[in-house]
Parts: structure tokens; C-alpha cells; sequence
């Protein structure tokens, strides 16, 4: 009961106060507010800036997390690996991990500087506005991202692998497997519910983004690095809309319970099966 308790006050009641406003029409400059019904959520169907959110959140998501995915198994393989300074390795490769996002967005803003940047440097001296180009923000966003979170995503798997007994691994080289083998037929089979928790974790984090792509772009050039979180951040403190601002955070909200609800059944599936 206390737990539930805690979980009403701090989880509950903003979803309904949330739910509530984004009936009203509340304009807090106007000193505006009225019920409105649906009306909100029926402006927000044909928003065509919901919509270009809602794609660069998708995109966003998708990518980020399957780099981050690609990154971290190689990455969990050879931490499971016993060598020396395998300690100091976890530890270092945990770094940008334990970096506060803002300090480690406003790290990266610097070396995508167009003029004193160090990323252009590298390539030569190119004149590319990495943060200022909408080829190329919303990319340099999820680079920052993908440098930030593959060590969490690898530590997930790392604790997958460290799961699978060495058992089988024995029995697989005696019986002649190969390290391809072996992967393909013990590591990814076993390791696969440790993925999909995983893939969980960081598409429900990742869906939500918000403060690196603010630190970097705030959400331009243009709008085409304008997430859901950030489209309502925009529409609650700076139009001061507080009615359609909270339909698109209720919406933002009913996106992430519908992705964790997929998440959830293929992970339940998974452990059915074992």
C-alpha cells in the first residue's frame, strides 16, 4: 500500500492533471481558460508539426538504438573476456555514461562547431555546419546520443552473458564448434531475452529524448530535429499554452505505453519460451 501510495502522488495524479488540462483551452499570457472538450486533440491530428515530431522521435529511436545495439554486443564481448586490466577497462568505457548529459551535449556542440570545431578538423579542414544543416543535425544528434548510452547497452548485455553457463561453451568445443558456431547457436539464442530488455530500456529512453537535442539544436534548423518533448516543452513554457502543450505530452505518454506494450509482450514471449 505505501508503495502504491507513492506511485498515485508522483506517476498518477501528473497523468490526470495532465489529462484534465489538456481538455481546457489554457492560455496563461490571456489569462484564458475555458473546457474544450476534444477539441485539442482533434487540432493535434491535422498538426502537421505533431506529425514531422513524431517522425524525428521515430527515426530517432530507431536508429540510435540499433547502432547502440550493434555497438554494445562486440563491446559486451570482450568485456565478458578475461585479460588484464579488465576492470579498468569497465570502468573507463563506463565514463561517458557517467557524464551528465547537458555537460557531455555541451561538449560535443563545441567539436561541431562549424568554425573551431575539433570534428572538422579531423576531416581536413570541411566546412560542414554540423548542427546548423538539416542533413546533418539530427545525425550529429544521434551520434551524441549513441556515445553516451552504448556503455549502459552494454553493461545490460554484459550481464546476459555472464548469465550463459561456460558449460555449454565446453561441450560446444569438445564437440568441435567453432567461435561462429558457438555464437550463433549459444551466445545469440541465450542472450536474447537480455537484448530485447535491453532494446526496452533504451526505446522507452530514447523516445523521450529531450535535453541533448536541446542543448544541441533546441530543435532546429527548422524544426527538423523538433522531438515530441521538445515540441511540447516549446508549446508549454514559450507559447504558454498549457492545454494543447499538455494534449501533446498526453500524447507523447500514449506513444511510450504503446511501445513499451509491444516491448513487453515480445519479452514475455521470450521468457515463455525458455
Amino acid at each position: 500500500m505505501p508503495a502504491v501510495l507513492v506511485l498515485a502522488v508522483v506517476a498518477l495524479y501528473p497523468v490526470l492533471a495532465a489529462l484534465w488540462l489538456s481538455l481546457h483551452r489554457f492560455i496563461l499570457v490571456f489569462g484564458e481558460r475555458r473546457f474544450t472538450g476534444l477539441e485539442n486533440y482533434v487540432y493535434l491530428v491535422g498538426d502537421a508539426r505533431f506529425w514531422s515530431a513524431l517522425g524525428n522521435t521515430a527515426y530517432f529511436t530507431a536508429v540510435a538504438v540499433t547502432v547502440e545495439l550493434l555497438l554494445a554486443v562486440p563491446l559486451a564481448l570482450l568485456l565478458n573476456r578475461a585479460f588484464p586490466g579488465r576492470g579498468l577497462l569497465r570502468a573507463s568505457v563506463l565514463v561517458p555514461w557517467a557524464i551528465p548529459t547537458v555537460v557531455s551535449a555541451r561538449l560535443w556542440a563545441w567539436m561541431f562547431n562549424p568554425d573551431y570545431g575539433l570534428i572538422n578538423r579531423l576531416l581536413g579542414g570541411t566546412d560542414i555546419n554540423w548542427l546548423g544543416a538539416p542533413g546533418y543535425a539530427l545525425h550529429a544528434a544521434i551520434l551524441v546520443d549513441v556515445w553516451k548510452t552504448t556503455p549502459f547497452v552494454a553493461l545490460l548485455v554484459l550481464a546476459g552473458l555472464q548469465g550463459i553457463p561456460e558449460d555449454l561453451y565446453k561441450a560446444a568445443r569438445v564437440d568441435g564448434a567453432s567461435t561462429w558456431r558457438q555464437f550463433r547457436a549459444i551466445t545469440v539464442p541465450l542472450l536474447r531475452p537480455a537484448l530485447l530488455l535491453a532494446v526496452l530500456f533504451r526505446s522507452l529512453d530514447a523516445f523521450r529524448v529531450f535535453d541533448a537535442i536541446y542543448v544541441l539544436t533546441e530543435g532546429g534548423p527548422a524544426n527538423t530535429t523538433e522531438t515530441l518533448s521538445i515540441y511540447a516543452y516549446k508549446t508549454l513554457m514559450r507559447s504558454g499554452d498549457f492545454g494543447y502543450g499538455s494534449a501533446l505530452s498526453v500524447a507523447t505518454f500514449l506513444c511510450v505505453v504503446l511501445l513499451a506494450t509491444v516491448w513487453l509482450r515480445w519479452l514475455g514471449r521470450e521468457e515463455a519460451r525458455r
